[in-house]
């Protein structure tokens, strides 16, 4: 730990006026908590956005998309700044200008992991990094499932973006239910292990998160449409993805071939398409338009 940092590091007590008020409704939270940065608004909205951490390119752009426009209308986004789902969310609600926290498993002076240290000093100034391990506390094992606890109970809804069946952010999404908190889990091909999870929380009784839309009106954040349907704009690449997308269905081999781009940007335009509600895959790779 620099010098720096154990300055800019504080520690609030759970008697204390500034210590979160939705972690002081439930038994067994930390006496204390250590920070970087800020805690969240009390009297914002908060969601967690967890899963995978060894996530694909539908998953990671997934989270990404979800806690880009999710942060756009003030919404707080916690996650755990692993990697895969958990880091995507964090960069999603940076790159709108949104605040984001992290809880760790380990003292907040420690990124962990270490390749996530341009996100973690980004987090310190749009929100916070958070841990009730003092700090100089290395990475253990046993403290990143108790450290979901916090992570869920900062949260008013827990969205879970893709998880095996027997994942860690389920551990998260039982702590939701533990705390009466809202579930939404986002909908995955069912021959993909990595949806299996989110399946089997949709199957229990989990909110659909087709849209991040879905989320926000849980949360009573209503887009304000008039009767009549706003038109839908697209940016340069995704109207050039989406001019080759018809009513019959074209493959993404063939979306790469037509536009010339590589086939991870072709991936990362249809998953936005998919989400702003223009085009839907039939089955695996194989697009067609909505209208």
């Amino acid at each position: 730990m620099t010098d720096r940092e154990e300055i800019r590091i504080q520690y609030i007590r759970q008697e204390e006026s500034g210590y979160p008020e939705k972690l002081k409704v439930y038994k067994g939270m930390p006496k204390g908590l250590y920070f970087l940065g800020r805690l969240p608004d009390k009297d914002r909205p908060s969601v967690a956005v967890v899963g995978a951490r060894r996530s694909d390119s539908y998953g990671n752009e997934t989270a990404r998309t979800f806690a880009k426009e999710l942060a756009a209308k003030g919404v707080q986004i916690i996650s755990g700044m692993a990697w895969g789902i958990d880091g995507m969310a964090h960069e999603g609600a940076l790159e709108a200008g949104g605040d984001t926290f992290a809880v760790l498993g380990c003292g907040v002076d420690i990124c962990y992991p270490a390749g996530h240290r341009r996100l973690y000093e980004r987090i310190m100034e749009k929100g916070g990094i958070l841990s009730e391990q003092p700090p100089g506390m290395p990475p253990i094992a046993g403290h990143f499932p108790a450290r979901n606890r916090i992570i869920s109970g900062l949260s008013d809804l827990v969205l879970v973006v893709e998880a095996k069946e027997k994942s860690g952010s389920l551990i998260t999404a039982d702590f939701a239910l533990d705390q009466g908190k809202d579930i939404f889990a986002v909908p995955g091909r069912v021959t993909d292990a990595r949806s299996k999870g989110c399946l089997n929380l949709i199957r229990q009784g989990a909110g659909v998160a087709d849209s991040p839309q879905a989320v926000l009106d849980a949360l009573g954040i209503f887009s304000g449409k008039n009767k009549e349907p706003e038109k839908i704009l697209l940016a340069k690449e995704e109207n050039i993805v989406y001019s080759w997308i018809r009513l019959q269905p074209v493959s993404l081999e063939e979306l790469v071939r037509k536009t010339q781009m590589p086939v991870q940007k072709v991936l990362r335009i249809l998953v936005e398409l998919e989400l702003k509600g223009c085009i839907r895959e039939i089955q695996k790779n194989d697009y067609i338009r909505t209208d």
